[in-house]
């Protein structure tokens, strides 16, 4: 097992809903721990580059909708293989592959409204945290 920090995001749906309390509290019963965190309001040239892999989908347009509804609350989670750790937390993108006892299986309404973005490997985390927070050492 190796010690990573991980980038988690908190979608604006996530936040809406008022879910953010219980998700953090899943987090941190898993042992991981949020060692840096802070909201923001996301603006269309940080999702460009951020989901740079879907802009040209025909769906990309709602990705930028979604996102801008209202803040995110962006975290750097630190633990035992926190990056795999996390996602299997977060649960399947797609909402009927989410499985329950996963964020999106109990809690997601749907694949657009998903609740959380977790990074893919730590090297994409260490990109997505410099992204979010600037440069960290």
């Amino acid at each position: 097992m190796e010690f990573e920090k991980t980038f988690v995001m908190l979608k604006p749906d996530c936040l809406q809903r008022g879910l953010a309390g219980e998700v953090l509290s899943r987090i941190e019963k898993k042992g991981y721990r949020i060692s840096e965190a802070k909201t923001a309001k996301l603006s269309e040239e940080f999702l460009r580059e951020h989901y740079a892999h879907l802009v040209g989908k025909p769906f990309f347009p709602q990705v930028i909708e979604l996102m801008q509804a209202g803040p995110v609350l962006g975290m750097i989670i630190c633990g035992e293989n926190a990056v795999s750790g996390m996602r299997k937390m977060a649960g399947a993108t797609k909402i009927e592959d989410a499985l329950p006892g996963t964020l999106r299986g109990d809690m997601a309404l749907s694949t657009e409204s998903n609740l959380i973005h977790c990074a893919e490997s730590a090297e994409i985390a260490k990109t997505e945290i410099e992204r979010f927070f600037g440069a960290k050492e």
